[in-house]
């Protein structure tokens, strides 16, 4: 069984609805995060981002900036957001190039998550270790990871770094991989922030923090804040960031489009 958190992600032009909707104009250009609408255990979406109109929070909702276009904005509110909260409020990283180097390794590199991952940790001052398979590597170099494994080698399998490095954190995005395949790879203090976590991740969770292990595993799930999104919003029209586009469907593609994301084969 794996955990999902229920959001979805636009990048839209807005029409303002409501009375206390004041902060926005009609038809100005937004990213915004789709809450889950219906009963709060309703394992179903009544609102999500593949469609002509949709109903959102202002309160989740920034302004896009004419940098921004349309397709970078829609990744940055779900898959974007995962990567900072995961590095920085769970990895304890600082994006400023300050403090002694971290080791990161993150896992499924060239998915949507862990291509943001890669970008946010090298403007830190991180090595980065990413794994994907062998027709992604030189993308996820492009994208300034010092190491690339093939998942599918036996380092890869192993999680081994090339250069013997211990990893201080490691941001995982790939499907589960148990614990004793973690934990040599790990430094003295070593954590694994899962962004797919399983009943099994977070049994190992509680173990971990109840036997007081200095190695952790930390389940990661998405908490949207609209600053979050203005800072990543901010990093793509600096030009510091960027969102990787597989391909565009238009929305009477949508099927498609959703078929070719859960098969596993666009890089986002």
């Amino acid at each position: 069984m794996t955990l999902f958190h229920f959001w979805t992600k636009m990048a839209i032009k807005l029409k303002p609805r409501g009375p206390k909707c004041k902060r926005f104009e009609f038809w100005t250009k937004v990213a915004k995060v789709t809450k889950p609408q219906g009963p709060k255990w309703q394992f179903t979406l009544s609102s999500g981002g593949l469609s002509e109109y949709s109903v959102g929070s202002q309160k989740l909702t920034i302004l896009r900036p004419p940098e921004v276009s349309a397709a970078e904005g829609a990744g940055l509110p779900v898959a974007g957001l995962t990567a900072l909260q995961a590095l920085t409020y769970h990895g304890g990283i600082t994006l400023d190039k300050t403090g002694h180097t971290t080791n990161v390794l993150i896992t499924a590199a060239s998915g949507g998550v862990g291509q943001y991952a890669v970008q946010l940790s090298k403007l830190g001052n991180v090595h980065v270790t990413a794994t994907c398979g062998e027709r992604n590597i030189d993308l996820v170099k492009s994208l300034g990871a010092d190491e690339v494994i093939d998942y599918k080698t036996p380092q890869g399998a192993a999680l081994k770094s090339p250069s013997d490095k211990k990893y201080d954190v490691v941001v995982h995005c790939a499907t589960p991989i148990p614990w004793s395949t973690f934990e040599p790879n790990l430094g003295p203090n070593g954590k694994v922030i899962d962004i797919t976590p399983n009943a099994s991740a977070f049994w190992t969770a509680v173990v971990k923090k109840v036997t007081c292990s200095k190695k952790k595993l930390v389940p990661s799930l998405l908490i949207p804040k609209a600053e979050n999104l203005e800072y990543l919003v901010g990093l793509v029209k600096e030009g510091k960031h960027k969102t990787v586009i597989d391909s565009k469907y238009p929305l009477s593609e949508g099927e498609e489009a959703w078929a070719k994301s859960i098969d596993g084969h666009a890089t986002d």
